[in-house]
């Protein structure tokens, strides 16, 4: 069943969204050559704590740790340790908070140094397909659209989207209805309405869609061993449209990016 959000619920939802957006700007300034995952999640868990929220993913399904960060071939829930990133790695975050009764929730990838064309090519078109997704959040239309726009874009690359991991509702729980896969059919799934809040997170290889869930419980890998990109962002639909909770706008002042991509998509409410 679908819960859909008061706009008093939602301007919740957007506080507890923002401490991801600002959380995942300042572990952007840290994402280094030499820096471990390990690190990086013990800053990202201070700085939650130390601005009201909770760490939504610590023990989470038994989940070890305060983030998830998957380098490389990593396509999501990787757990922390203590290996030294390297020049020319990618770094995807996945940060979750929990505020106000709500839960936040939305990832980034990054690039460690400087990575090659190849890879930048990946990261690119994954975050233009986050949001032809979020483009489609509108009243009216159905989750399928949204998945259509997301694996249209990335196939037409020759890129493999990644089938055994979806998005999904978000609310008083981290995950509600309806899933939200990265691949569909237009015009099919549930349909959107105002109030409606939604993780939305591509998650596409570089190149076989295939992947491998490993003996730990949690990590998943690209069976081919290629790079996995991943974004995701919190996005609810107010008047009939797409409004953004979560925003990059913080690691792109943390990383000296200039965007206007987010412009459509925000209301003050």
């Amino acid at each position: 069943m679908i819960i859909l959000k008061t706009m008093e619920e939602l301007r919740l939802m957007r506080e507890s969204a923002q401490l991801v957006s600002k959380t995942l700007g300042m572990v952007a300034k840290e994402i280094k050559p030499g820096v471990t995952t390990n690190f990086i999640d013990t800053i990202a868990a201070e700085y939650i704590r130390d601005h009201g929220g909770e760490p939504a993913f610590l023990g989470l399904y038994g989940f070890p740790k305060n983030l998830c960060i998957s380098p490389n071939s990593e396509v999501v829930h990787g757990i922390p340790n203590d290996k030294p990133l390297e020049n020319g790695d990618i770094l995807s975050v996945d940060c979750g908070v929990y505020m106000n009764g709500f839960y936040g929730d939305h990832a980034y990838t990054f690039e460690v140094g400087e990575t090659d064309p190849e890879t930048k090519k990946l990261l690119k078109v994954t975050k233009e397909s986050l949001y032809k997704g979020i483009e489609q959040c509108v009243r009216g239309k159905r989750v399928g659209d949204i998945s259509f726009a997301i694996q249209s874009h990335c196939e037409a690359q020759g890129y493999g989207v990644v089938r055994e991991l979806v998005g999904h509702g978000l609310g008083k729980k981290m995950h509600e209805d309806p899933q939200v896969p990265n691949y569909g059919k237009k015009g099919s799934g549930k349909v959107l309405k105002d109030g409606i809040a939604l993780a939305i997170e591509p998650m596409i290889n570089l190149g076989t869609e295939k992947v491998k869930f490993h003996d730990d419980g949690w990590t998943v890998t690209t069976l081919d061993g290629k790079n996995s990109a991943h974004y995701e962002h919190n996005v609810c639909i107010i008047q009939g449209k797409p409004v953004l909770l979560s925003t990059f706008k913080y690691i792109y002042e943390a990383l000296g990016i200039q965007s206007n991509e987010e412009d459509a998509f925000t209301m003050d409410f």
